[in-house]
């Protein structure tokens, strides 16, 4: 039953949080670096033509930003997402490190109103937990899914989670609305979801 779901995707959603919120500033970084060293090439191929759209992370979320730098330097075009409203999917603007940006909705940092819309190709995507069928727990906003669900309507897309290793769980709680993975990178690999 739904509920049911629903029920314990929010309790599971608390513990995950309060784990999370325990790892040290060093764990953090050390991850982040070696999703950076990582990179994207387990995509292969993927043109330079490809725009990646990256998150701007809440305090506790996973450290994008060496990863995102990585990825201009070769060449990519990037993209952070902006929340247009409740219920709406995210709409993605033109980004590269060092540009401006204004803070969103809780604070989050998003492109400039100025910046180019784009539709990318390559979304990474923030989580509380994975499992390897693709499976996500993200805030309960279901922006991402919402999303998801758009882009893959209009164009092929990859969706990659990335995530601190210690996120996976053997099954993720989802509902049919729920969109998956097609992988998640985190600092000991990258893994291909497969249902």
């Amino acid at each position: 039953m739904s509920t049911d779901v629903l029920k314990e995707k929010q309790q599971l959603r608390a513990r995950l949080k309060a784990e999370r919120a325990a790892y040290d500033a060093a764990h953090m970084r050390e991850a982040a670096d070696a999703v950076a060293e990582l990179g994207l090439g387990f995509l292969a191929p993927l043109p330079t033509t490809a725009i990646v759209s990256g998150f701007a992370p809440l305090p506790e979320e996973f450290r994008l930003w060496p990863l995102l730098r990585r990825l201009h330097a070769e060449g990519f075009g990037l993209a952070l997402p902006v929340i247009i409203g409740k219920g709406k999917p995210l709409l993605f603007r033109s980004w590269q490190p060092g540009d401006a940006t204004d803070a969103g909705v809780w604070g989050i940092a998003q492109p400039k109103a100025d910046k180019v819309i784009v539709r990318p190709d390559v979304l990474l995507v923030p989580l509380l937990a994975f499992d390897a069928k693709g499976w996500r727990l993200g805030y309960g906003g279901g922006f991402f899914d919402r999303t998801l669900r758009a882009l893959r309507a209009d164009k092929a897309i990859v969706a990659v989670g990335v995530a601190y290793a210690e996120q996976r769980l053997e099954a993720v709680p989802h509902l049919d609305y729920d969109q998956r993975l097609d992988w998640v990178l985190t600092p000991t690999g990258a893994m291909r979801c497969v249902d």
